[in-house]
């Protein structure tokens, strides 16, 4: 008898940990960036596989291992140079052995999915799964691209197996994702602390209370915020994405100077869309318009370099265009993106876009789309409370953007103002 998802959900804050495994979880943000000596040992241990195949050159799993370190590095280290690298010695590894290589076929599986190319993720699974049909590992890679596919009941039977072969932190932290698009906020919680308890590294450890410090922040909890990015700080002072979070935290408050340096570091070392976007809408906020200009130059140039990669983040370019004056690229990214995968993000994309482009009739229609799974998403109730404002449906305008600010009141240094001042003038017009 098929499982339901509700038979698993109290088994992720009450199983017993027996195995952990390190993933990212789905969506948006990168990996943590490594520390100093984290990626001289991802540089060594590729140093390490090349002179290995120098002697064995026709070694597959060799190959595949280097594809999949390579992945690492690029994710990592926000370096997508590493892409073509790890794609060749996938292809390599494929070239020599066919069939059966279940190596090979998860590495491009990883790989896809770290290119944002989700079909092809979902695809390179299921060969994977063929080989290896109780690999926990294979199970994340389908899990990662169901749900940004948008295939909400494919994604829970894959999250389902992953946590029935392997309950640690790798399974744990999907859950936590799962959860939270579906508006079940404390199970998101208690699913990220279990993979607290089962993380055995600083590395899993800092990974856990960065995603904590952003289920914090996106339900308005600056204070938790704060203290897990800071946890994270405490075991890895360099990590990028725990910096990342406490110069959100103090962009938020108010504390220009120190979130413009902070942001500051964060975008020098991993210079990844979704980073250069916060940072220079912080500038503009904080009134430097000449260096925001800079940054979102910087961030054009990152998606030339992901494009000639074979990757892309044109979620947050359809952000960038559709805030800041460019509707019609905003549609045309937005559009292609949604011809890709029909997921909430890409819904809620298609929304905005079409917002902006006077098409609120049809914008209404995607930020339904985009409010399925029941995700407490304050940038998704601002996207709807601004649609229907547009279609003179005050009430519901009303409702929705009351729910935006009541969600997270500091969920855009752009769009909570305008929030707060839209929702001043539907009153005095009611």
């Amino acid at each position: 008898m098929k499982r339901q998802y509700w038979l698993w959900s109290a088994a992720v804050v009450a199983v017993a940990v027996t195995a952990v495994s390190f993933a990212a979880r789905s969506g948006g943000t990168p990996a943590s960036a490594p520390e100093p000596n984290r990626a001289n040992a991802l540089q060594t241990r590729t140093v390490a596989l090349q002179d290995k195949l120098h002697a064995r050159p026709t070694d597959a799993g060799t190959w595949a291992e280097l594809g999949a370190t390579y992945t690492e590095l690029a994710r990592a280290g926000a370096d997508p140079s590493y892409y073509v690298k790890a794609q060749g010695a996938l292809e390599e590894s494929l070239r020599i052995k066919p069939d059966d290589n279940g190596d090979a076929m998860l590495g491009q599986g990883a790989l896809a999915n770290a290119r944002h190319d989700f079909g092809a993720a979902r695809d390179w699974g299921l060969k994977a799964q063929a080989v290896r049909p109780d690999s926990a590992e294979v199970q994340g890679v389908l899990v990662d691209a169901y749900t940004q596919l948008g295939d909400d009941a494919a994604a829970t039977t894959a999250l389902q197996r992953m946590l029935d072969l392997r309950p640690g932190v790798a399974s744990f932290t999907r859950a936590s994702y799962h959860f939270e698009l579906h508006g079940r906020d404390e199970e998101a919680k208690q699913a990220l602390d279990r993979a607290l308890t089962a993380a055995s590294s600083a590395d899993e450890q800092v990974f856990c209370h960065y995603y904590l410090g952003e289920l914090a922040f996106n339900r308005g909890d600056l204070t938790e915020a704060a203290h897990q990015y800071d946890q994270g700080l405490g075991l890895s002072p360099h990590d990028v994405t725990s910096l990342q979070g406490k110069a959100k935290v103090a962009g938020a408050l108010g504390r220009f100077d120190e979130a413009i340096a902070g942001y500051k570091q964060v975008v020098s070392r991993v210079p990844v869309p979704q980073f250069l976007l916060e940072y220079a809408e912080l500038l503009d906020l904080a009134g430097k318009p000449a260096e925001a200009a800079a940054q979102y130059a910087i961030l054009a140039e990152q998606k030339k370099l992901l494009a000639a990669q074979g990757a892309n983040d044109d979620l947050t370019l359809t952000t960038v265009a559709a805030d800041h004056g460019d509707p019609a690229e905003a549609l045309r990214l937005a559009q292609e993106e949604w011809g890709r995968r029909q997921s909430v993000l890409a819904a809620d994309a298609m929304a905005w876009a079409l917002q902006v482009n006077g098409r609120h009739a049809e914008a209404l229609e995607f930020s339904d789309k985009a409010s399925v799974l029941g995700w407490h998403n304050a940038a998704f109730s601002f996207h709807r409370g601004m649609i229907l404002a547009s279609l003179d449906r005050g009430p519901e305008a009303v409702a929705a953007l009351t729910q935006a600010l009541s969600v997270n009141p500091y969920f855009s240094p752009l769009h909570a103002p305008a929030a707060r001042a839209k929702l001043a003038e539907l009153e005095t017009t009611r």
